[in-house]
């Protein structure tokens, strides 16, 4: 059986234009990559927890957002490793400030200001 994840898309229109929250995986793996591998905050479901409750939980736990307003559901995709995951976008706008993790700091969100 597939590892199943979930995440959320958050975006926000700016001047008509969407602008959409990426993030970028850690580690020396990922040091010196960039090509491909920015991801909306997702993670693998608990056992017996509903795709949009871990989506929920990993959006909370990765960068510290409450979500306010309604979830629109997206059509799941398999990764190349085969994985499935489930999202949602939400269009919410997020002072960069306001973003914490339970892993870092995101200096690096000096663009994505009100």
């Amino acid at each position: 059986m597939p590892k199943l994840r979930a995440g959320i898309l958050l975006f926000r229109l700016k001047n008509v234009f969407p602008e959409i929250l990426l993030f970028h995986p850690g580690g020396p793996y990922w040091a010196k990559k960039d090509a491909g591998v920015w991801s909306i905050p997702k993670g693998e479901l608990n056992d017996n927890e509903e795709p949009v409750q871990a989506a929920e939980r990993e959006l909370k736990e990765e960068t510290g957002i409450e979500i306010k307003g309604k979830l629109m559901k997206l059509t799941p995709i398999r990764q190349k490793n085969y994985k499935i995951v489930f999202a949602w976008a939400l269009e919410q706008d997020v002072n960069h400030l306001d973003i914490k993790s339970n892993f870092r700091s995101y200096p690096s969100l000096k663009n994505w200001k009100k």
